[in-house]
């Protein structure tokens, strides 16, 4: 989503900075001071007229001026200028979702070069006949996987289940990229880019493989994984969650206090409303978004939740402005919950309001260890618009200051991705920092409220193109690794040609994405491609959990870029006991072809085991799409969920380490866990999911509350079931409803 060009003002508006500033100031209504909540919803209303008037990615400023332009003589009687001008016109008629007027203009610009002679034109038809039939492809997904809501017919590889109906557009999409295919050099990016699209329209007909020419198909023997994996059915449509939205955030937790799971999403358009989704009886979702107190809180591109208050409640923050530039310093919210699904905004009042930043990225911790969390906001600076990351730092009493200068940790990168863990064990978490553009940081926490950067010593500085991050203990050694995307930049099919290069086979020369395993004594090493890690992905959101209850985290990526060609699966890998990773997209059927952004790992249907929720849809108007909603079979295997009651700790026990340890097939071993809300896109529910495999009880579990630098322990635990446990008190209550 780079673009370093500056927004241009359209309207005698503030600049963001200053606006950012006016945001800030106290608002007065006619009879007094208004509610923190209110001056919330005036000032999101005003990001959402600024941004219209200054950001590329919405309204059709830039499209209303080449229609003008497209007027003047010049541009009518020259064969060239006309030919830009309509290319220039179909593919701003396409970012609008305005995909018959973007064929029709693409077609124009074909005729020119098919009757020109002109030497400086005749090259550019490989070019817009790419682009044309990419507007055919998504034009053909809009009449089959939107407007027939057939979800199977946008998840890759596409099974005849999926086939599209409708073919005219899939049909024409073909012949434009298979003439791509045979014009262009088989060495240029848009060629391997054409290969790609032209696969995925031969599967929309029902042709593939053998309408595609064997040098231009994906070998079939790239979709047998080798660990087989059942099929999750999607059943968002069903179930209620299908929003239809732009690129957003997702948060699922028991947000009314009623034991069952329920749903928060969100949407980067500033004008976009929220969605709460209370979870019945039934299993089914009821959308009570008015009733929870969400009218006038709109936008975000992220969410992640926790008890800010330690009142009990979750409560939640958006994330607002990232990939906006100086278009971007929009308000982020701490939405205050009231135990029943009823949220305030109280941004302002508690102190994350005096100042704000473009971002998308964010990660709760009791960084200092005194009862109550922290908050580090993760901000997009950049040369000439320094915007410095902010550790807020909680007074026990729900108010925040930022103290992020003087502990050493304002980054001045831009920040994609943030997570805590405790990776050296010293009971204060440890911040790692993922920048795109730059070299991430690895923020050792000194214990005495600041931190010194060691990524550089450690060599933990790359991807520097990359977004997600996260602690983990892949390996169940009982150290924290660490896992970090990539997210390599380009244009078009530059970009797409590093997806597609994965599938037909060739090297691509991408940044990879880095495991760093922990040696347990503070260093670590990157063993990604020994692992089968080494794969470029385009990751935007991503998150983790156990989906076979084996006791090894799986994890699912989110993917795309905001460009128009930007089409290919979302990916889901399989942890084989710590050893290897299993691409294993095409078994289970979670290989969506649209761009995911909030993955969020979660029993929402209480039979034991995680389904995955996706919050879809990119940033472009165009690219809008419907939720998914990914329901696990099962595996067989057993479980134990694990929810945490701090006294002396945070209230939801963030940051707690649990170890497991059971006999599973005769053989006795360790599952670890540090509770948290997994990766940084998309929020998973406060509670441990602990997968057992065989083993039908937990022998010994302990868990370590770095706060009080205390051990629990219990014994003889059945497996199969929810339980909580309270910091310092014996025992443990058995709980109903699936809480994880």
């Amino acid at each position: 989503m780079r673009d370093r060009r500056r927004p241009r003002a359209r309207a005698p508006i503030l600049p963001g900075a200053l606006l950012a500033l006016a945001w800030s100031l106290p608002a007065f209504a006619a009879a007094g001071e208004t509610t923190g909540h209110q001056r919330m919803v005036d000032a999101l209303a005003d990001v959402a007229r600024f941004t219209a008037l200054n950001s590329r990615w919405l309204g059709t400023q830039r499209l209303d001026e080449l229609r003008v332009e497209a007027l003047r003589p010049e541009n009518r009687d020259d064969p060239k200028a006309l030919f830009e001008m309509n290319l220039a016109l179909g593919l701003e008629e396409a970012k609008a979702g305005s995909a018959d007027a973007a064929i029709e203009r693409l077609r124009r610009a074909l005729a020119v070069i098919r009757t020109s002679d002109d030497p400086a034109v005749v090259p550019l038809r490989s070019r817009v006949q790419y682009y044309l039939g990419l507007a055919h492809l998504r034009r053909a997904e809009r009449d089959n996987c939107v407007a027939g809501q057939m979800a199977a017919s946008c998840i890759f590889p596409i099974r005849p289940a999926g086939v599209h109906a409708r073919q005219e557009h899939g049909r024409e999409a073909a012949r434009h990229l298979t003439d791509v295919v045979r014009d262009l050099p088989a060495t240029t990016v848009e060629h391997v880019a054409a290969k790609w699209l032209l696969n995925i329209a031969s599967m929309t007909l029902g042709e593939w493989p053998g309408a595609v020419a064997e040098e231009a198909r994906i070998d079939p023997a790239h979709f047998r994984s080798d660990s087989p994996f059942p099929e999750f059915p999607e059943v968002a449509g069903e179930r209620g969650v299908a929003t239809f939205d732009q690129a957003g955030g997702a948060v699922v937790d028991d947000l009314d206090g009623d034991g069952r799971l329920d749903l928060m999403t969100s949407s980067w358009r500033p004008s976009a409303p929220m969605h709460f989704f209370h979870q019945k009886a039934d299993g089914r979702f009821e959308e009570r978004t008015l009733a929870a107190g969400l009218a006038g809180i709109t936008g975000g591109l992220n969410m992640v939740h926790a008890d800010y208050d330690n009142d009990g409640d979750l409560d939640i923050l958006v994330l607002r402005g990232a990939w906006l530039w100086d278009a971007g310093y929009h308000p982020n919210s701490l939405l205050a919950n009231d135990g029943r699904g009823r949220f305030t905004d109280v941004t302002f009042e508690a102190g994350l309001g005096e100042v704000h930043y473009p971002t998308q990225t964010a990660a709760w911790s009791d960084y200092d260890n005194d009862g109550d969390l922290d908050l580090y906001v993760g901000n997009e600076s950049y040369p000439g618009q320094p915007c410095p990351s902010q550790l807020f730092e909680n007074d026990g009493t729900g108010h925040f200051t930022d103290v992020a200068s003087r502990a050493g940790v304002e980054n001045l990168r831009f920040a994609k991705g943030v997570t805590w863990g405790d990776y050296d064990g010293d009971r204060f978490p440890d911040l790692y920092v993922s920048n795109f553009h730059g070299a991430n940081r690895l923020y050792r926490n000194l214990g005495d409220g600041t931190f010194e950067d060691l990524a550089p010593a450690l060599g933990m500085t790359g991807p520097e193109e990359s977004f997600p991050a996260w602690f983990w203990d892949f390996d169940n050694d009982g150290h924290l690794d660490l896992y970090v995307t990539s997210y390599p930049d380009g244009q078009g099919p530059a970009r797409l040609f590093l997806v597609a290069a994965r599938y037909l086979g060739l090297a691509n020369g991408a940044e990879l994405p880095r495991l760093y395993k922990s040696d347990g004594k503070g260093a670590f090493v990157d063993v990604a491609a020994a692992v089968g890690l080494a794969e470029a992905s385009m990751t935007m959101g991503a998150n983790y959990g156990d989906l076979d209850n084996d006791g090894f985290l799986d994890f699912y990526l989110g993917t795309g870029y905001p460009a128009y060609d930007g089409l290919m699966p979302n990916v889901l890998y399989r942890n084989r006991a710590g050893r290897r990773f299993d691409d294993v997209t095409s078994d289970s059927g979670l290989g969506h072809l649209q761009k995911g952004h909030g993955v969020v790992f979660a029993d929402l249907d209480g039979d034991g085991d995680q389904d995955v929720f996706e919050q879809l849809g990119g940033f472009l108007e165009e690219d809008a799409f419907a939720n998914a909603l990914f329901l696990n079979p099962g595996f067989g295997n057993h479980w134990l969920r694990v929810r945490l009651v701090g006294r002396r700790s945070n209230r939801f026990g963030v940051g707690a380490r649990l170890r497991a340890e059971i006999v599973d097939g005769g053989e006795r071993r360790s599952v670890y866990a540090t509770m948290g809300t997994g990766a940084t896109f998309g929020s998973n529910p406060l509670a441990a999911h602990l997968g057992l495999g065989q083993a039908a009880r937990v022998e010994r579990l302990e868990i370590y509350w770095p706060t009080s630098d205390t051990t629990q322990a219990l014994s003889g635990l059945a497996a199969d079931q929810a339980i909580e446990v309270i910091e310092g008190e014996p025992g443990f209550k058995v709980v109903a409803g699936p809480g994880g």
